[in-house]
């Protein structure tokens, strides 16, 4: 039997995938890639849910892959980094990029290589003071992966993603931030309790007016102003006609908060 390598918590309508290979600085294996997308895959359906965040065990994120797992070899015998990519990386970044809810990626530690697109692709990048961020492929002679080189451009740009790629610097959580790359820093003795914060004020918000904005967002990169301004057409209405709009438009009134259903 394969080890549990990814642990998930409840708390209300926020769910906390943890992984948990602390030992091994949370590095990626198959297992954990099978693991994750199961779990987002059963979260993604759960009506109960609004909010994942996606978090490590210990003191790091994740390593990044674990470089001990065995990899495939090619007829030649030469170490094949293509099917992992295929089977494991990329549905996962497509499942992340795709997912309906909210995700946040919560930087308990470093975050380096694959890890660090992973957090990328999650919607909102919350740290603690004490993480780093780290395109570090260039270490061992590989580019970077796991979406990395569509994420990060556009971003902070192509320039500034090249320096990071090209020379594989840490990023410090505070100048990440700075960059854009993570929407807020918490001190690390604050940071489990901060975040924890964070996303149950975001899961009390209007689920499907999130929905529709990750949506919009998402068909934004490859739009068109006139196919943009359409999208958002669509969009608008489908949310107006919500029993969000109808509570939030009454409660703006009232001049009180208001009690989002979600629907």
């Amino acid at each position: 039997m394969s080890e549990t390598t990814l642990r998930t918590e409840r708390a209300g309508a926020v769910a906390r995938l943890v992984l948990a290979r602390p030992g091994k600085l949370n590095a990626l294996t198959a297992n954990l890639h099978a693991e994750l997308r199961s779990a987002l895959e059963s979260l993604a359906a759960d009506d109960e849910v609004r909010v994942v965040v996606l978090t490590g065990e210990g003191r790091a994120f994740s390593a990044g892959q674990d470089l001990t797992e065995t990899l495939p070899r090619d007829e030649q015998g030469r170490i094949d980094l293509g099917p992992p990519l295929a089977r494991d990386y990329n549905p996962l970044l497509l499942q992340l990029v795709d997912f309906a809810k909210v995700t946040i990626a919560a930087l308990n530690g470093p975050a380096v290589g694959a890890s660090m697109n992973i957090a990328l692709a999650c919607d909102i990048v919350l740290a603690a003071r004490s993480a780093y961020l780290q395109e570090a492929f260039v270490h061992i002679g590989l580019i970077p992966d796991a979406g990395g080189t569509w994420l990060l451009p556009r971003i902070v740009g192509p320039r500034l993603a090249s320096a990071l790629m090209l020379t594989g610097d840490r990023i410090p959580a505070e100048e990440a931030k700075s960059m854009g790359l993570v929407y807020r820093v918490f001190e690390d003795a604050e940071f489990e309790s901060g975040v924890a914060d964070f996303a149950r004020v975001l899961s009390e918000g209007p689920a499907l007016a999130h929905r529709l904005t990750k949506r919009a967002l998402r068909e934004s990169l490859g739009n068109e102003l006139e196919a943009q301004l359409d999208l958002e057409t669509s969009l608008q209405r489908e949310a107006g006609f919500s029993m969000d709009f109808a509570e939030g438009l009454k409660a703006f009134r009232d001049k009180r908060s208001p009690r989002f259903a979600g629907r």
